[in-house]
């Protein structure tokens, strides 16, 4: 993996964290939708590496 996705990694598992821990309506509300944009660019960022180093005619 990436620097950038084991940062998103991180990022993705913090917001969660605080999600859970928090007790305000707002805050969790907050820290979901972080979650759930950092997982998704955790996901791209997957996908986008995957097809970057898969090339086999530099073989």
């Amino acid at each position: 993996m990436s620097k950038l996705a084991w940062l998103l990694l991180c990022l993705t598992f913090a917001a969660t964290l605080l999600g859970l821990a928090s007790t305000a309506q707002d805050d969790q509300t907050t820290a979901f939708i972080a979650s759930a944009v950092f997982g998704s660019l955790l996901l791209l960022t997957l996908i986008v590496g995957r097809r970057i180093k898969f090339d086999p005619i530099l073989r």
